[in-house]
């Protein structure tokens, strides 16, 4: 397929895995994600890549940098420059967050899927050393 299309919340309501990528172009990548109750990213940085999300469902708290910490809900996005440690936590403890993330350039191989953030974390170690602090 030559780019993507389709209904992105669709995609994102759906998906259960932690990390999916949908779409790899050039200088973009289109990847969905969910976060179980309680369950977070971890913090990372990309030093050349800038990152947008948005939420579909649920609450997120979004941690940039040390200290600064922003709630996020359903509809609400982030845009997080490259170079800028962050850290997105799951505020819920009963219901899943489903978001998407558009990574500018690409982060992952085509095709990623992960399950899991132990999963996502393992194929990450073993690929670049782990971006995670």
């Amino acid at each position: 397929m030559i780019g993507y299309v389709g209904s992105i919340e669709t995609q994102t309501l759906k998906n259960s895995y932690f990390q999916r990528v949908l779409f790899t172009g050039k200088h973009v990548q289109l990847v969905v994600m969910c976060l179980q109750p309680g369950e977070e990213i971890g913090n990372e940085m990309h030093p050349e890549v800038d990152q947008f999300f948005r939420i579909e469902q649920g609450e997120a708290t979004f941690v940039l940098g040390e200290k600064d910490e922003y709630l996020v809900r359903d509809g609400g996005a982030i845009v997080v420059p490259a170079g800028t440690y962050h850290n997105i936590r799951n505020s819920s403890k009963t219901t899943p967050l489903r978001l998407y993330t558009i990574y500018s350039p690409p982060n992952h191989p085509d095709g990623t899927l992960h399950e899991t953030r132990a999963e996502a974390d393992a194929a990450e170690a073993a690929h670049r050393g782990s971006a995670h602090v």
